[in-house]
């Protein structure tokens, strides 16, 4: 980078000189040449080796030899270098002209290229060649995709799919259990049983006890599989209450059973994740006074959670929006108010520890 701009900068300074030049007398210029001359002469009688020439000397060299007799001027270095020059030159001046390889597309295709090589990690060049040319018309050769696509991770497999592409393709079929405890206003400690589909969030089943028994799990196992939902998979800890017995009966249900490793609470991390929201959104703000009041509050909340609360992760959407519900409209007056079709309805959830809020016709 020194080097291009001291180039630049002695440039600049032979183009100002040769400017002055202009605005000088003819005679002052031929007398000015005769000294150099003079001076040169003297170098070459003493025999005094002349300094090596530098880039930006044998660059202007070149270009000024186009404007008067170079050969009879040149005292310091032999035709034939001058002659190397300008070839070099020349060549340099093609190379940077006729660059090879393939012409770049546009900017906004290139990124297009590279989203969908992210977004699709197991599609190749020639797949999204095929995309681009089938369904947005863009003709473009597979190779030139390939020269844009982003370079996998060191170490990553080729064609690896992402663990939240892994996870969404296997959460449809399985559902998970877990106990956790409760403590009443007399210190008793009651626990709840609950089961929950990994895809949709829903809570199938919950139920509350003093004393869990395997048989006890499986009766609450049998009224959450009656349905005409197929599972595939049902995931728990290596709690005691979960026996081989009760996994075998588990297995009549057509289900799998997966059991978390050993001190891995991570591996069931949604029940865990569920169990923090009911203690977090309802079991830390009230006591429950026995086992009826204690079902009696999850109840409320459990149709609070699957048909009420918004969840982030899908999307934000709600596990089991009811059929009634009305859908925001873009008759509205704007983005910030409500249409004058429709009017807000609140609904208090646990006392007002929580509220619901809906759209209904204003004629209601």
């Amino acid at each position: 980078m020194i080097l291009v701009v001291r180039l630049v900068l002695s440039l600049l300074a032979d183009v100002g000189r040769f400017a002055a030049l202009l605005f000088k007398p003819r005679q002052a210029i031929v007398a000015e040449n005769l000294i150099l001359r003079r001076q040169i002469a003297l170098f070459r009688e003493q025999g005094i080796q002349p300094r090596r020439i530098d880039a930006a000397t044998r660059l202007s060299l070149s270009i000024w030899s186009r404007l008067c007799d170079w050969r009879s001027c040149l005292t310091v270095v032999r035709p034939q270098t001058v002659i190397r020059w300008h070839r070099a030159g020349w060549r340099l001046f093609w190379r940077l002209k006729s660059r090879p390889g393939r012409p770049t597309i546009p900017a906004d295709l290139q990124r297009l290229i590279r989203r969908m090589a992210s977004e699709n990690p197991t599609w190749g060049q020639e797949r999204i060649a095929n995309e681009l040319l089938l369904k947005l018309g863009i003709r473009i050769s597979p190779r030139t995709v390939r020269k844009y696509m982003p370079k996998p991770a060191p170490g990553r497999p080729r064609c690896d799919q992402r663990w939240s592409a892994f996870l969404r393709n296997h959460t449809q079929a399985i559902v998970a259990c877990d106990f956790f405890v409760a403590v009443t206003a007399t210190f008793r400690l009651i626990y709840v049983f609950m089961v929950m589909h990994h895809s949709s969030r829903r809570l199938l089943h919950f139920n509350v006890t003093s004393h869990p028994t395997a048989d006890w799990t499986l009766q609450q196992l049998r009224q959450t599989f009656g349905t005409d939902e197929e599972f595939r998979y049902l995931l728990h800890d290596r709690d005691s209450i979960f026996s081989e017995g009760l996994d075998r009966s588990i297995a009549a249900f057509g289900l799998r059973v997966l059991r978390s490793p050993l001190r891995s609470p991570k591996a069931n991390a949604l029940c865990e994740r569920l169990i923090g929201t009911i203690r977090r959104e309802c079991l830390d703000w009230l006591i429950p006074l026995s086992e009826n009041h204690l079902r009696a509050a999850l109840k409320t909340w459990a149709m609070h959670y699957n048909r009420g609360r918004p969840h982030m992760c899908l999307g934000p959407g709600i596990p089991d929006p009811p059929e009634h519900r009305m859908l925001p409209t873009n008759s509205a007056p704007g983005r910030h108010q409500v249409g004058g079709s429709a009017r807000l309805l609140v609904k208090s959830v646990l006392g007002g520890l929580h509220h619901e809020y809906d759209l209904a016709p204003a004629c209601v």
